[in-house]
């Protein structure tokens, strides 16, 4: 099935890309909109809201709260449920879904970064804390 330009493209979101919000006051969305020039779908994998939940419940007041708004903006996502092997990570699971759906991934990540490249998924980053890029062709 041929990607068609009206179709939404799907973007996987890495639990800290939702972070990048919170720290440098930045719409993540409205960036992602910007950058790709078509519609998106914003999707947040079952394995990374745990992630994000799990942050949430941390004893740092700082983390706390960005954990906190990290999920509510994680509300404007379409949650997919996935199953994370017992000796799977978490980027291991981004790694897997991204690469079977031709995905790029929402991360600022730089070892996440590195391996996605490496298995030739694009990858959406910040760049100069205030826009931004994409590494590889969607």
């Amino acid at each position: 099935m041929p990607d068609s330009e009206d179709e939404p493209i799907k973007v996987v979101l890495d639990a800290n890309f939702f972070f990048v919000a919170a720290q440098f006051n930045v719409d993540v969305f409205e960036e992602l909109a910007n950058l790709l020039n078509r519609s998106f779908e914003p999707v947040l994998l079952s394995s990374t809201q745990k992630e994000l939940q799990g942050l949430a419940e941390s004893s740092s007041p700082k983390l706390w709260k960005h954990a906190q708004l990290a999920l509510r903006l994680a509300e404007k996502c379409s949650v997919v449920c996935v199953e994370k092997g017992l000796k799977e990570t978490y980027d291991e699971v981004i790694l897997r879904v991204a690469a079977e759906w031709k995905s790029p991934v929402a991360t600022n990540d730089r070892e996440l970064r590195k391996r996605l490249r490496k298995a030739g998924v694009p990858v959406i980053f910040l760049r100069q804390k205030r826009r931004l890029e994409m590494e590889g062709a969607v």
